[in-house]
């Protein structure tokens, strides 16, 4: 076994390696096949580490710092896990101003990350964005695609608890 497996291995399983080889092949001298490999090898691994695209680069004969390149420059990619559910606090005006900050701030508290990071159980990941478009519901959080508007700090927790 070669170091970039060992290194596959500590986070996937050989069954999931084994899908990945099968992804890439599929692929392999399509014209274009480069992002349709990352779109299935996220789908398959939830996120696209060094070592995975690595591996894509050596097998479609490109470049690790164009594959580098394409999955830090589109914002689908992910090379971070992401949790089971996408919590996020809007810090649009209409939602800052009705107390988004706030959330925000017990957000982190309740899932003790910071935004941008994903709990260690893999369950949620939190983000903040900046207008939801739905400010007359402000604050808004949502998780996956459910919007919760009119949030009071006190009731996150409830909230979150949906989703566990």
């Amino acid at each position: 076994m070669d170091l970039e497996y060992d290194e596959l291995l500590k986070e996937f399983s050989q069954e999931q390696i084994k899908e990945l080889d099968g992804i890439i092949e599929k692929h392999r001298g399509q014209p274009g096949g480069l992002i349709p490999v990352l779109e299935r090898a996220q789908e398959l691994l939830g996120f696209l580490p060094v070592p995975v695209q690595k591996r894509v680069g050596r097998e479609l004969g490109i470049p690790v710092s164009h594959v580098y390149g394409v999955v830090t420059f589109y914002s689908f990619f992910t090379m971070h896990p992401r949790g089971k559910h996408t919590a996020k606090v809007c810090l649009g005006t209409a939602c800052y101003v009705r107390g988004g900050k706030k959330i925000a701030a017990n957000m982190e508290k309740l899932l003790g990350i910071k935004e941008g990071e994903t709990t260690s159980d893999r369950m949620f990941t939190y983000e903040t964005v900046r207008c939801l478009g739905a400010c007359g519901l402000g604050p808004v959080v949502v998780v996956d695609n459910d919007i919760h508007g009119r949030v009071k700090p006190d009731k996150l927790k409830d909230i979150l608890q949906q989703y566990s």
